[in-house]
């Protein structure tokens, strides 16, 4: 019965909207309206988030590859008024105006601030087979997201085309690319921001003020017109709300957060091997080796090279012992090897799971292996087809599986993917059985080939948690692998390029992102560019040399003695580093928020700078507490000038305070600038090769006096989901001027560390008394480093330091 009054108030509701002058106020889950052959639907996921839906004739269906069922099913109530020609409907948080007479839309806050609102004119235009929409565009936005676009930050007068392309060296204006995230963020001078989801997977296009200065424009070349509004009201809320929408990454495996080695290709184990025994010979802390294609046979997928790799089980045991962890290449593309023993290949096609031409025939397209065949993943029985391949490499313990070419990327000069007919049959929960073609799902292809990888891989191995990493994706697909900017160039632009990529796929939802440091393609222009990549690549979250064959080695060990050991010292600061690191993987599986961000993030109104953001574009933070600042020009040595949000930071390498909120910096080949936020609190451990090495001694907390002091802990096994029970440990500390409190502990799992080393910077005076539980504690003070330093034991329970007083 209650099921049937809905259903009845919602037809109560259309029905009113098509009358002229009707007045009504009523409480509904949705509202639909119609208008000249165009119908409108209204509804709330949560009451700061709206979603709009239309449709020519009838809504099209309700069904999501990148938002779960269960949160579209969730219905925030809304109170509906309609006067004359106008609707209003309301939630807790936004109003949202529709003009019956034209189907435009305004929406606005709980403060009546205009959130987004339609543009004059024509805002719902649809052409043939496909749909545009227009937006106002004030003159203080800025807009970011996208994934992995090329060109600035700030989207604003540039346009760009989502359709998933394999591009090989890409430029720094090159459009598109691997990934089709149609997710924007728009930001305001005044710190107010909007996000914008456009739930649809054809090829589609946003154009922010390039064709039409007065508005920004999105759409379709087919599919529904489907798209989520969140209301912000600061850029971090938008950050939120995405996750709420799409899913949030699932806590990675600690060793993945770690330096990592590949190269397409080494191509012996006895090669493969010998990269491990160099790292750990030169004490470069590591704890990823990969292999790319070539360790197969015939580049097939699933299969390994016996002659040049006659013992992977073996390879992976002596890693191992290094306390290292083997990833390996699986693309999507099964060669068609009839009659010659190729399992995934009679497998597959005993069990009808390849894509088809029109004619019923399975699609053929040359790739690495030859003629292949590719896997129709909008299945789900295909999708656990897949899964199933991993069971002999999960069994010999390889930790994780790297689903390249999966675009789908085919050897075709002109497209660089199979035919656009090509035919997919959906079979899906909360999806109506049909057969579509690419030109539907595309752009779903990689997304789908990574979740039938994780979801195999954890059936596989139910307590461990799977690392996949995918070069294409969509919407949604945070929620299964970390992702990586493509097939990069070794060149200064690119270095440059890979900051702006990897903020705007961490705001895009894939904070587990990196790029390949020193670049994939092309012969560097100098020996310093390696250097200079390692060390910001200490600080992205994904953190991995890899290049290609035929071009000169790249390992960190090249270039000399004094090129290596600085790139050494960086990726030990990572390591020491971890604990931060990880406490910040944690706070993004629980809230979205990325680890690597644009500074506006955490302090929105720097866009009111101007064009860069007021000098920010070229910085990024790692967390909320460390801000990196290389160069706009990196190979330039002329000094430049440093821009931070406010005054009081810290330098990170000296721990002094500067003495505003400027700074100039002379470049030098081993000084990163890296600056700390005034109040952060720094969990720091002692030096170890790997992240599986336990730390030696007591933590230390770094802290760094200023408003909101505060910091966190986290900790759990680093492999396994225990942590989803009570297998972790969580503590928030905080300070002030003359304490620093301990938080209760949560969860179960036991440090590592016996106490603590607290050294406190910016600190002025004399040594204090310094009292725990009424006891004293020796402290030491630096006057030259503005440091007061002391010991405490493990604290597990609320407790507070007296430092004075």
């Amino acid at each position: 019965m209650i099921a049937l009054r809905k259903a009845w108030a919602r037809l109560i509701a259309v029905a009113l909207a098509l009358v002229p002058g009707t007045a009504m106020a009523k409480t509904v889950d949705r509202y639909v309206a119609a208008r000249d052959g165009v119908t409108i639907e209204i509804s709330a996921p949560r009451a700061d988030i709206v979603r709009i839906r239309a449709g020519k004739g009838a809504l099209p269906e309700d069904a999501s590859w990148a938002v779960p069922q269960q949160v579209r099913a969730r219905h925030t109530p809304l109170d509906v008024a309609i006067s004359g020609t106008e609707a209003t409907v309301r939630t807790t948080a936004l109003t949202v105006t529709l003009d019956r007479t034209t189907l435009a839309v305004s929406i606005r806050d709980a403060e009546g601030r205009v959130v987004l609102a339609d543009a004059p004119g024509n805002a719902l235009d649809f052409a043939t087979s496909g749909f545009r929409l227009r937006k106002a565009m004030p003159l203080d936005e800025h807009y970011f997201g996208l994934g992995d676009k090329t060109g600035s930050l700030d989207r604003r007068g540039a346009a760009y085309t989502l359709w998933n392309a394999d591009q090989f060296g890409f430029g720094v204006a090159t459009d598109p690319l691997y990934k089709s995230i149609p997710f924007v963020l728009g930001l305001d001078h005044g710190g107010h921001a909007f996000g914008l989801f456009m739930d649809n997977s054809w090829r589609s296009f946003f154009d922010f003020g390039k064709s039409d200065r007065a508005a920004f424009s999105f759409g379709a070349e087919g599919g529904p017109v489907d798209y989520y509004v969140m209301a912000g009201p600061g850029p971090k809320d938008v950050v939120r709300g995405y996750a709420y929408l799409t899913g949030t990454p699932p806590l990675t495996p600690r060793w993945a957060l770690g330096f990592q080695q590949s190269r397409w290709s080494y191509m012996s184990q006895v090669e493969a091997q010998g990269i491990a025994d160099r790292l750990r010979a030169d004490r470069i802390p590591a704890d990823v080796l990969w292999l790319d294609i070539d360790y197969q046979d015939r580049n097939r997928p699933f299969t390994v090279n016996t002659r040049t790799f006659p013992d992977l089980p073996g390879l992976v045991r002596r890693l191992k012992t290094q306390d290292m962890h083997l990833v390996v290449i699986t693309d999507l593309h099964i060669a068609a090897a009839p009659n010659q023993g190729y399992k995934p290949y009679d497998s597959g096609m005993a069990g009808n799971v390849f894509m088809k031409n029109p004619d019923g025939k399975p699609f053929v397209g040359p790739v690495w292996p030859g003629p292949a065949m590719f896997p129709d993943f909008t299945q789900a029985r295909v999708r656990a087809w897949w899964g199933e391949q991993y069971r002999d490499f999960v069994g010999m313990g390889v930790a994780g599986f790297w689903n390249d070419m999966n675009e789908p990327a085919v050897f075709d000069p002109l497209t660089k993917t199979m035919p656009l007919d090509v035919v997919n049959t959906i079979d899906e929960p909360g999806f109506a059985p049909r057969k579509t073609t690419q030109a539907e799902v595309h752009n779903l292809v990689g997304m789908l080939n990574s979740r039938a990888t994780y979801e195999g891989v954890l059936k596989l191995a139910p307590d461990k948690r799977p690392f996949v990493m995918t070069r294409a994706s969509f919407a949604g697909g945070q929620r299964y692998a970390a992702t990586w900017t493509g097939d990069n160039s070794s060149s200064w632009a690119h270095l440059k390029l890979s900051v702006s990529q990897l903020i705007s796929l961490g705001l895009s939802g894939f904070a587990y992102a990196g790029d390949d440091i020193g670049g994939f393609a092309g012969d560097p222009p100098s020996l310093e560019l390696l250097t200079r990549w390692v060390e910001i690549g200490a600080f992205n979250p994904i953190f991995r040399d890899h290049y290609q064959k035929g071009k000169a080695e790249q390992e960190v060990w090249v270039h000399g003695k004094e090129q290596e050991d600085i790139r050494r010292r960086y990726i030990e600061e990572r390591y020491r580093l971890m604990p931060y690191i990880y406490a910040l993987a944690d706070e993004n599986s629980r809230t979205g928020l990325p680890l690597m961000r644009p500074v506006f993030l955490d302090y929105p109104t720097v866009v009111a700078g101007g064009d860069r953001l007021g000098g920010t574009e070229d910085q990024f933070m790692l967390g909320g507490d460390l801000l990196i600042a290389p160069p706009a020009t990196w190979e330039s040595p002329a000094p430049y000038r440093i821009t931070l949000p406010g005054a009081g930071w810290y330098d990170y390498w000296t721990g002094l305070p500067l003495a505003g909120a400027e700074t100039t910096e002379t470049p030098t080949l081993d000084h990163l600038p890296v600056f700390v936020r005034p109040g952060a609190i720094l969990p720091r451990q002692p030096l170890v090769q790997s992240t599986v090495e336990i730390p030696k001694g007591r933590l230390q907390l770094a802290v760094f006096l200023g408003a909101n002091c505060q910091g966190a802990l986290y900790l759990d096994d680093g492999e396994s989901f225990a942590y989803k029970r009570d297998g972790y440990l969580r503590q928030q500390i905080t300070c002030d001027a003359t304490s620093l409190s301990f938080g209760e502990r949560e969860g179960s799992f036991k440090p590592w560390w016996a106490g603590f080393d607290v050294v406190i910077h910016g600190w002025t005076g004399p040594a204090p008394k310094v009292r725990l539980d009424g006891r004293t504690v020796t402290s030491k003070v630096d006057a030259a480093a503005h440091t007061i330093s002391f010991t405490l034991p493990d604290i597990a329970h609320r407790a507070r330091v007296v430092i004075g007083g």
